[in-house]
């Protein structure tokens, strides 16, 4: 299973610089109307991710030796991220495929199945929401369904059916894991 495992890792690395290349794209469009900056951290969360790029972090994180800080006891119990220290990621190069796109024009398919887009509350003010196109917005279902297909096989690998394809797991849990 490792060498298969590795392969949708690295799988899974090339679709974040796919991702990461979007991103960087649209940032630069939309320059004037972002706020988004180092200390910023409103979308700062224990995010839940596929079991793919949870064990793609923890890959990345146990090769760079990272050594989290130890939680205290309000930070066990916080919604936001515990990867954050004094407003800024601590594993920023690492960071989960929601946290590279927060803060840009989200286009996504919604419940009843009609075309949603969603920004940051500081960011795009003063902005006519009717100059956004599939062009310059991040397709999110496009990525989370590579995401999703990619999930799909690497939990495959995992004896005893270990994840549903559904399944997320909290970032906070690479903790347990990086200890």
């Amino acid at each position: 299973m490792k060498a298969k495992a590795q392969e949708y890792i690295d799988e899974c690395f090339r679709l974040r610089k796919d991702i990461d290349i979007r991103a960087e794209i649209l940032k630069k469009e939309h320059q004037n109307h972002l706020s988004c900056k180092s200390g910023c951290d409103l979308c700062c969360m224990d995010y839940n991710i596929f079991p793919v790029e949870f064990y793609s972090i923890l890959d990345e994180l146990q090769n760079r030796k990272f050594n989290p800080k130890p939680l205290r006891k309000k930070e066990e119990e916080s919604s936001s991220c515990v990867f954050l220290n004094n407003h800024k990621c601590t594993i920023y190069q690492s960071r989960p495929v929601i946290c590279r796109t927060q803060g840009l024009p989200l286009l996504y398919t919604n419940d009843d199945d009609e075309w949603e887009l969603s920004t940051c509350e500081l960011n795009f003010i003063n902005f006519d929401f009717g100059r956004f196109s599939e062009k310059n917005t991040f397709a999110q279902d496009k990525y989370n369904s590579k995401l999703f297909v990619l999930n799909r096989k690497f939990i495959a690998n995992f004896p005893n059916n270990k994840y549903d394809e559904k399944e997320l797991i909290p970032l906070r849990k690479l903790t347990e894991y990086l200890k």
